[in-house]
């Protein structure tokens, strides 16, 4: 599944879900990268 994660104010990565941790973190992974943010909310259809 595809996740985005923000990390800092200004940065966002779109990757695939790995785990989510205890803290309310999610690791995604782009390519053999990964990175912890926080979930970006999903925008609700109008």
């Amino acid at each position: 599944m595809v996740k985005t994660i923000a990390i800092g104010t200004c940065v966002s990565v779109q990757g695939l879900l790995v785990r989510s941790l205890d803290n309310g973190n999610i690791v995604v992974r782009v390519g053999s990268r990964l990175y912890t943010g926080r979930p970006v909310a999903t925008a609700k259809a109008a």
